[in-house]
């Protein structure tokens, strides 16, 4: 019965994996594009239907607006104000958005990974010497956001941005299925890199969103609207200046942001593999900072914190 059990779900795999990969991925993703921005209500309200048949969590009552004229529009919506507390202790980074944590945990020196028995380097995903020293031997989280998932990302800590370096690739699934048979898809995928510079003038936090099948399309609200990219690797300026939880730009369908921090950062004891986090709740401590008195910290970590 067990091994029944299980080739089916081995068989369920392999179906999911053939149907979101071996097709046409920038065709589909373009496609699907194209269709999420139709302005049609009553399309767009038997296309969200049809989303919650296949994604029972889609839970649209904290959106700022419950009527949409378009999917994208449904993809992409705000929440209401106070749906995220933001976690305001100077000593924890908090997660940028809504996501099930996949792989975490320390760099060992250069290598992260993926999925299990699926190393990476640093410098295969972000393509700058001196930021790849940075992360050296420091933490990370994978942070995937579901479809159904709240798609902006926001802020983790004071910080400015003042440049975004965009990368072009592929549009591999970025679902653990696919995560256990690519290797180094990350590495692959259309992806930007932002460095935030912290109050203390230091790069000790780095973002980087990776777009995905359906996605394919990151949007920063420091960069304008037109910016022309080009193949390989884009560095372009800019002069942000965010607050903690302020919103930094958004997916147009889920996808995930691994979250790099420097050696003197550490994960929180509840992160591990398939627990879901919230924007705005704890997700790494500065060790320097955090204090050694007993407090109700731990609490409220795990406020935020659900498998």
């Amino acid at each position: 019965m067990v091994a029944a059990a299980l080739r089916s779900l081995s068989q369920q795999e392999q179906l999911n994996f053939l149907l979101t990969n071996r097709i046409p991925r920038r065709a589909l993703t373009q496609a699907v594009g194209w269709f999420s921005r139709v302005e049609n209500r009553r399309l767009t309200q038997a296309s969200i239907a049809l989303w919650r048949a296949f994604a029972d969590d889609l839970n649209l009552e904290e959106a700022e607006q419950q009527q949409f004229d378009s999917l994208q529009a449904c993809f992409t919506r705000r929440l209401k104000p106070g749906a995220r507390p933001i976690d305001d202790r100077a000593d924890v980074i908090v997660s940028p958005c809504d996501a099930v944590v996949g792989e975490c945990g320390a760099i060992e020196g250069t290598t992260l990974f993926q999925a299990k028995g699926f190393p990476y380097e640093i410098g295969d995903l972000i393509p700058d010497a001196s930021l790849q020293k940075q992360y050296r031997n420091g933490c990370y989280a994978t942070l995937r956001l579901k479809s159904s998932m709240y798609h902006r990302f926001h802020a983790p800590v004071d910080c400015r941005i003042e440049e975004v370096r965009y990368i072009s690739g592929d549009t591999w699934n970025v679902n653990p299925i696919a995560l256990k048979r690519i290797e180094k898809l990350y590495c692959r995928n259309e992806r930007a890199v932002l460095p935030l510079i912290d109050t203390d003038g230091e790069r000790s936090v780095c973002l980087v969103p990776v777009a995905a099948i359906l996605v394919a399309s990151m949007k920063f609200h420091c960069l304008p609207e037109d910016v022309e990219l080009r193949r390989g690797a884009n560095r372009i300026r800019c002069n942000a200046h965010y607050r903690r939880g302020d919103e930094l730009g958004y997916f147009q369908h889920g996808s995930t942001i691994i979250v790099f921090a420097s050696s003197h950062y550490s994960l929180l004891e509840h992160l591990r593999p398939g627990v879901t986090i919230r924007m705005g709740s704890a997700l790494m401590r500065d060790t320097r900072k955090a204090r050694t008195e007993p407090d109700a910290s731990a609490a409220a970590d795990a406020t935020f914190f659900s498998t």
